[in-house]
């Protein structure tokens, strides 16, 4: 693959040359909101992400303690739950904005490389999930019943993929200029223009047409008479699906915008201010769909419910029980006294 020069691009908020007030006046306007919605995700998604995070880990290290066992769905949900909380720690990129991170061409790429593992490796677990909760309701063949009998194996699979590329887009990032000092984006803009078209076709295309596959199965086909109506296996398994819809909306969106970068590459235009903030939201979109998931885990996965109720439970029996051993002790001080 020949080498591209992308010496020629930056963002539309650099070249600030010769332009006109109304201009000056969106660019205004388009810093201030992407500096807001920046404070609104760390203080409000950041938190609360890395909370449900820490709790669905203690649950399900607390299960696989007790009985030396897990779940294929919750081996696929930790493995999710792992790949999202890199995604929430790579996201602290966002603290500059509307300024950037500035680092080299090659930290920036390194930046990169695990940002797209964690994006892809989380993208594929889910369609493994959605998987495997399809054959949950319909009789798998005898290569699917075997290889759903070894999760361990599914996750290395998927590990490798995503591996493999996140590596090919580390290529596609460039190979020029790696000492020279940048702004920095988790997908840099000074990557080549197949970048963005490997990171659509791989990290959403090919992905969603599996998740709409299985979604067409699970509502169209027939299920056997012994399995569960429809509604009753949705509501047995409401995170993988919450999660899959979520997923589908907010990457569409990121995606969507990632081609519009891609064409204004080789248009050999920098696009302008109103792009930049349009792609912005996009990212921080993104980044809030990663602690948004987090959450969905937490509610709606039955063991991670079952243990916070058991938890806030046991809370309302203690305040309970510490009530009702202050009364005795004051009416008793209370009749000391009167003596």
């Amino acid at each position: 693959m020949p080498s591209h020069n992308m010496t020629w691009i930056s963002y539309p908020s650099k070249n600030l040359a010769f332009i006109s007030p109304e201009e000056i006046e969106a660019f205004i306007a388009s810093q201030n909101i992407i500096s807001r919605l920046m404070h609104c995700y760390i203080a409000f998604f950041v938190p609360t992400g890395l909370t449900a995070a820490i709790c669905i880990l203690i649950i399900f290290i607390k299960n696989y303690l007790q009985h030396r066992v897990i779940e294929n769905l919750d081996l696929f949900l930790l493995h999710f739950t792992i790949s999202n909380i890199i995604m929430i720690f790579l996201s602290f990129t966002v603290i500059s904005r509307p300024d950037y991170l500035k680092a080299t061409h090659l930290a920036c790429n390194v930046l990169s490389f695990f940002f797209n593992f964690s994006y892809f490796s989380s993208q594929y677990v889910l369609i493994l999930m959605l998987l495997i909760l399809l054959l949950k309701r319909f009789p798998p063949r005898t290569v699917l019943c075997k290889a759903t009998q070894r999760p361990i194996l599914c996750v290395g699979i998927v590990l490798t993929y995503a591996f493999c590329l996140s590596l090919t887009e580390a290529v596609l990032v460039g190979t020029d200029n790696y000492h020279l000092e940048t702004d920095c984006q988790l997908d840099p803009l000074f990557a080549w223009p197949e970048y963005e078209i490997t990171k659509f076709t791989f990290g959403f295309g090919i992905p969603s047409f599996l998740q709409i596959l299985c979604f067409t199965v699970l509502l169209t086909k027939v299920a056997p008479a012994e399995a569960p109506a429809l509604q009753q296996h949705i509501r047995t398994y409401p995170a993988a699906y919450i999660i899959s819809i979520t997923i589908f909306i907010c990457r569409l969106f990121y995606n969507i915008m990632i081609l519009f970068r891609t064409t204004f590459k080789l248009q050999k235009s920098i696009g302008t201010p109103k792009n930049e903030l349009v792609m912005n939201i996009a990212e921080i979109v993104l980044f809030c769909e990663s602690c948004a998931s987090l959450v969905f885990i937490i509610f709606f996965h039955k063991p991670c419910k079952d243990e916070i109720l058991k938890v806030i439970q046991k809370c309302r029996r203690k305040n309970t029980a510490n009530s009702h051993l202050e009364i005795p002790v004051t009416t008793m001080t209370h009749e000391s006294g009167s003596q």
